[in-house]
């Protein structure tokens, strides 16, 4: 499955509450989403595998690859198309060893120091952020702005998506810092028409 960072969902349960996460997540990719990362730091493996399972039927077909974060036994109980971990999340290759060659693999890097230290031939992508502070995300790093932004991509051997407290209206400064796109939450996830929310940010 080709890899089309351009925009990425991450989706929040609260915010997807009104539409239901289902209907969100399929709203958002008739407008454009390119990736979906299923997010929810609140449930058990064993509660997000079944929804992870009823996604990705979902989206079959769409050419939309389906990531889960942080949680491999679900990427591996779900049949999902990859996985998304933290810097603090388990190490990159044990994470490559158990979901196998062929699973999109994504990691989080907040700064140039753990850009030198990852491990390139493991991974697909690179998250890089917060470029700016976000209330999805509470523990998140000191914010990098779009010059911080830049500077990370410039270094990075890896394609890579901008995150954090991202709009519509950001895309050409994302461009212009060279990601390869863009991840957005409450940007799509919090709006009453999640389909025209995805359509409002600017393609290549």
């Amino acid at each position: 499955m080709r890899l089309d960072l351009s925009l990425y969902l991450v989706t929040d349960p609260d915010l997807c509450a009104a539409h239901g996460l289902q209907e969100t997540v399929l709203a958002a990719v008739r407008g454009g989403v390119s990736v979906v990362q299923l997010r929810d730091k609140h449930v058990s493996d064993a509660e997000l595998v079944p929804l992870a399972r009823r996604l990705k039927t979902a989206l079959a077909g769409s050419g939309v690859p389906l990531i889960i974060n942080d949680r491999l036994e679900v990427a591996l109980a779900s049949g999902a198309d990859g996985l998304h971990i933290g810097q603090d999340d388990g190490e990159v290759a044990d994470a490559r060893a158990a979901l196998g060659p062929e699973a999109i693999l994504g990691l989080s890097v907040q700064t140039l120091d753990q850009l030198a230290r990852i491990d390139k031939g493991r991974l697909d992508y690179l998250g890089l952020g917060p470029v700016f502070a976000t209330p999805t995300k509470g523990d998140h790093a000191e914010p990098l702005g779009f010059e911080g932004l830049a500077e990370l991509v410039a270094a990075s051997p890896l394609p890579s998506v901008a995150i954090g407290g991202l709009k519509a209206e950001h895309v050409p400064a994302v461009r212009r810092a060279g990601a390869d796109g863009l991840a957005v939450v409450s940007a799509i996830c919090g709006t009453p028409d999640p389909e025209a929310a995805a359509r409002a940010f600017p393609r290549r």
